[in-house]
């Protein structure tokens, strides 16, 4: 498996993209404004789209690249979510006042788009490539999820804040080679973090004591202004293990 970065920050301009990453060449891990740096032909190739949640900087480029593209394909592209994930969808996107339901265009047995619904813990098999949804601690329903090549796996874990539910899954994985946690706010922020179910570093520090495998870490989601300082700060607190910052254009193979 090959994953690229297509965005990664807490937010947009100055280069900064919200996060999507794609599998191959046929697969997106969320579809915030990362996706705009596909070409037309790359966006004809995406088949599959795994949500994390609902938030408009993971969501926000569905209803573009369908529209772009889902006349240009011979089959719908499917969007992968827990239930509430695919409900808040259905209510407040493809509504017909927000967005088009592609689910119904051209017609109901003809979509652009289609939903599947997926379980925490159970994997989705696409052609060896597998993903898992795993626990996520957030503001809204969410997971993250577990890429498994078969020679090595890469787990993101999506917004989250405290989430004692996943060290005991991911320390089981017998071929964890990657690590994308985030980190969406400063020190100085932790209030807010703690609101709005982030991590910063105190927090994250709290969190990766609970990690017992060996593995790179990357951190995602950093804002603007203050990605800097929060990885002075993670860097600081972190003990044993050197967490670097993830990167537009960051590409990992495993």
């Amino acid at each position: 498996m090959k994953l690229r970065i297509l965005g990664c920050g807490g937010g947009i301009g100055g280069d900064s993209d919200t996060t999507s990453m794609l599998i191959d060449s046929d697969i997106l891990i969320d579809a915030g404004t990362g996706v705009s740096n596909l070409t037309l032909d790359e966006l004809k190739c995406i088949d599959h789209i795994f949500i994390t949640h609902s938030h408009l900087d993971h969501i926000v480029f569905i209803p573009f690249l369908v529209d772009t593209v889902g006349f240009m394909r011979q089959k719908p592209i499917t969007v992968y979510a827990i239930q509430p994930t695919l409900d808040s969808l259905k209510q407040h996107l493809f509504n017909w006042h927000i967005w088009p339901d592609f689910t119904k265009i051209p017609d109901a047995r003809n979509p652009y788009m289609r939903y599947e619904a997926v379980s925490e813990g159970e994997s989705i098999d696409l052609n060896g490539r597998k993903i898992t949804p795993l626990p996520a601690n957030h503001v809204v329903p969410s997971v993250g999820y577990l890429m498994d090549s078969g020679k090595a796996s890469l787990v993101f874990t999506g917004d989250t804040t405290t989430n004692d539910a996943l060290w005991p899954i991911v320390n089981t994985i017998r071929n964890f080679k990657y690590l994308i946690i985030e980190a969406a706010f400063c020190e100085k922020k932790k209030d807010i973090a703690i609101r709005s179910k982030h991590l910063c570093p105190s927090l994250l520090c709290e969190e990766l004591k609970k990690l017992e495998c060996k593995v790179e870490i990357y951190i995602t989601h950093l804002r603007q202004g203050e990605a800097d300082l929060t990885m002075r700060e993670i860097q600081a607190c972190v003990e044993n293990v050197k967490p670097r910052r993830l990167m537009k254009n960051d590409i990992f193979e495993f």
